[in-house]
């Protein structure tokens, strides 16, 4: 027996009959309550007792938490310490840059600049510059500015009959859902005053995504919700109907997503809603499964040949896909089948191992997939080694917070970059962590409608459409500090990273390719196994 249970039996013991004798004789042994009231100090030294022996008899005969049975009572205050863990950690313990996945120091940088505050830094770098990893930028003495036809991207290649113009920085794929309603239209209405882009997710495309008219690139997963048959087979009336609206403006097929990389998912009974069996084209109240893979091919021809029956059926738009990079020889695949098929998508979305904003086992958020800047750099230069990379347009997707984010990853080969819990940080995300509870405290990430209430969409917008902005505007000066007027012309030669005790660009760091080198005899090391593995027929 514990000490803690020995005190346990001498309060329910002793100290209990003990109060409830105090209790009588000082309220002239009347049970009513007024005369109990009249006797504070006994009642309450009658009810802790009463409370200890009842709480702790339950936990010691009844409970099924091992610290519970040995420290009846006790234990609860380690519960509720570990229950209040995060904030602790977070509010008094954390420095500005060493949480995760976002620091202090950048959460502060989207609110400031979400709400139009000062953003500049006093007093010098928090930032270890020295450390190994430490990734910086080369400044010119002959600043520029970009040029105005420099600043957008055009999407569309040479089967795509509706291009579109698309800003450097687009919110990335948040499913309704996953997030309330409120913040997809604070999101949208956002977009659409700031003129970029909003990813719906593989939710599919609500009302609330279509409400205030912001640009709409709508993404299919594995269960084609929003363009399926009831046996979960692609509908292709159901979606050339949505395709055609004029808000969407291009189509993304999701291949695999950083935060869970092969991993199906499954949409409760409880939680399909009339008005989520309307969004999916599913059965009310009916458990929905996600499968892992497409059921619509599976083979790099057959993803090929889905990119441009999507296209047509679009009437033309850009139609890509997005995967975060696994296993090379299958994205050579990919490659293989595009130049044997001649098919293309208009682009490719590259997802960061550093997850994002979807709920995923731990094990796959941690230990699967390729980080972003690795994975970005790795297929411009496959693209480029296969003389396609003119063609194709990059996203890059991976813990945007900064216009220094921005860069990076267009210096490594992207177009454009997504980002998605940077701009519900804009909303108010606090980096509770409770995304997969529905209690986030916010109102971001919940169905309940109670919670989600505290977003006005009309506040919220803005806040959006300023992160937004601002964020541009830095990635556009770092690139004229640089000594370039044009962000295409970067390259990975102008991104260090502090690796064994000096900067090294990425191209020192990883290999790069020349144009069409994957198509002759001198391939490098790093790539030749993958690329003569690779077969356009099979992943």
């Amino acid at each position: 027996m514990t000490l803690v249970t020995r005190i346990y039996w001498i309060i329910t013991l002793l100290l209990l009959p003990i109060s409830i004798v105090c209790l009588l004789n000082n309220s002239g042994e009347s049970p009513a309550l007024a005369d109990l009231l009249a006797a504070p100090i006994s009642l309450g030294f009658f009810s802790f007792c009463l409370a200890w022996a009842l709480i702790g008899g339950f936990e010691i005969f009844f409970g099924i938490s091992n610290l519970r049975r040995n420290y009846p009572v006790l234990a609860n205050i380690r519960y509720a310490l570990e229950f209040i863990r995060p904030e602790i950690q977070q509010y008094f313990i954390a420095n500005n840059v060493e949480e995760k996945p976002f620091s202090r120091e950048r959460r502060n940088l989207i609110y400031r600049r979400a709400k139009g505050a000062n953003d500049t830094h006093p007093f010098g770098t928090e930032q270890d510059i020295l450390e190994e990893g430490y990734r910086s930028l080369s400044h010119s003495l002959v600043v520029k500015e970009v040029a105005e036809e420099n600043i957008r991207v055009v999407f569309g290649g040479a089967e795509c009959e509706k291009p579109y113009s698309a800003s450097r920085l687009n919110i990335s794929a948040m499913s309704f859902g996953a997030l309330s309603s409120t913040a997809i239209a604070a999101l949208n209405k956002g977009a659409a005053m700031g003129d970029f882009a909003h990813n719906t997710g593989e939710g599919g495309m609500s009302k609330y995504h279509l409400k205030h008219g912001g640009d709409i690139i709508w993404q299919i997963g594995t269960a084609y919700f929003g363009c399926r048959n009831p046996d979960g087979s692609f509908n292709d009336d159901a979606f050339a109907e949505r395709a055609t609206y004029d808000v969407v403006k291009m189509i993304e097929v999701k291949l695999s997503q950083g935060a869970k990389p092969s991993h199906g998912g499954v949409l409760p009974g409880a939680k399909v809603t009339q008005e989520i069996a309307d969004i999916r084209l599913v059965e009310v109240g009916k458990t929905v499964n996600s499968p892992a893979c497409h059921p619509e091919f599976d083979t790099p021809k057959g993803l090929l040949q889905f990119v441009r029956r999507l296209r047509q059926l679009s009437g033309g738009k850009p139609v890509g896909f997005k995967l975060c990079l696994g296993r090379k020889v299958e994205f050579m695949a990919i490659v293989k089948a595009m130049l044997e098929t001649n098919i293309l998508p208009d682009f490719i979305t590259i997802d960061g191992a550093e997850g994002g904003t979807g709920a995923a086992p731990l094990e796959f958020s941690n230990r699967l997939g390729t980080p972003c800047l690795e994975a970005t750099y790795y297929i411009n230069e496959v693209l480029t080694g296969a003389g396609l990379r003119d063609e194709i347009r990059l996203i890059s997707a991976g813990q945007t917070a900064s216009g220094f984010d921005m860069l990076e990853k267009i210096i490594v080969g992207a177009d454009t970059v997504n980002a998605a819990r940077s701009m519900m940080i804009a909303l108010g995300c606090v980096q509770a962590k409770a995304c997969n509870t529905n209690e986030c405290p916010t109102g971001v990430a919940t169905q309940n409608p109670a919670r989600a209430r505290a977003i006005i969409v009309g506040e919220k917008s803005e806040r959006v459409k300023n992160f937004h902005n601002s964020t541009v505007h830095v990635f556009l000066d770092l690139c004229g500090a640089m000594g370039f007027s044009n962000p295409d012309d970067l390259s990975p030669s102008d991104l260090f990273s502090r690796f064994e005790g000096r900067g090294r660009n990425f191209d020192e760091i990883y290999e790069p390719l020349l144009e069409n080198q994957l198509l002759t005899d001198s391939i490098p090391n790093s790539y030749r196994d993958d690329w003569h593995k690779a077969s356009a027929d099979h992943f």
